[in-house]
């Protein structure tokens, strides 16, 4: 295994939720690449797509993730991190990509308001739209993906656990 496990997937997957338990799990570190922006830009996410646009958010995040020089690590990026593949190839240079894979139906059971968690859009695409434009990313930046619809947070984390032993 590489020394870092890089959870991919769209906003609602569970990425930062399934990510410290995973952490916990392997007895390694957790990084939250939204809060990492956050910080290091002094705002929310959404403040930042509001304040200076989407193309100026998707370069700050692509900084973020060029920058991370981590090891023993989860790392729950954005969901829109998968559109820098600079930024990618560079996490996975040492990381496993996990794409967390939940089913467009439930997503948009799970994403109830959409204007306020940062989510980078092309003017007013809706969520099953960047659901249909992103997962052929997901699935070409993943070294393994874990269908994680209609299980608890739990069953994926042992799982993936699993997976990623056996791997």
């Amino acid at each position: 295994m590489k020394s870092n496990v890089i959870l991919i997937g769209m906003s609602g997957a569970g990425k930062s939720t399934l990510g410290v338990l995973l952490a916990k799990a392997l007895g390694m570190n957790f990084a939250d690449t939204d809060i990492l922006i956050q910080r290091r830009e002094g705002m929310k996410l959404q403040e930042i797509i509001d304040l200076r646009g989407s193309e100026a958010f998707l370069r700050c995040e692509e900084e973020l993730l060029c920058s991370l020089g981590l090891s023993g690590t989860v790392i729950a990026t954005g969901g829109s991190a998968v559109y820098s593949e600079k930024g990618m190839y560079h996490l996975k240079k040492n990381g496993t990509a996990v794409y967390l894979r939940v089913e467009k139906q439930e997503i948009l059971r799970r994403l109830t308001d959409i204007t306020t968690r940062g989510i980078v859009r092309k003017g007013t695409e809706s969520i099953a739209q960047l659901y249909d434009e992103r997962e052929p990313l997901y699935v070409g930046f993943a070294d393994l993906t874990l269908d994680c619809t209609g299980r608890s947070v739990e069953r994926c984390v042992e799982e993936l656990v699993s997976l990623l032993e056996n791997n």
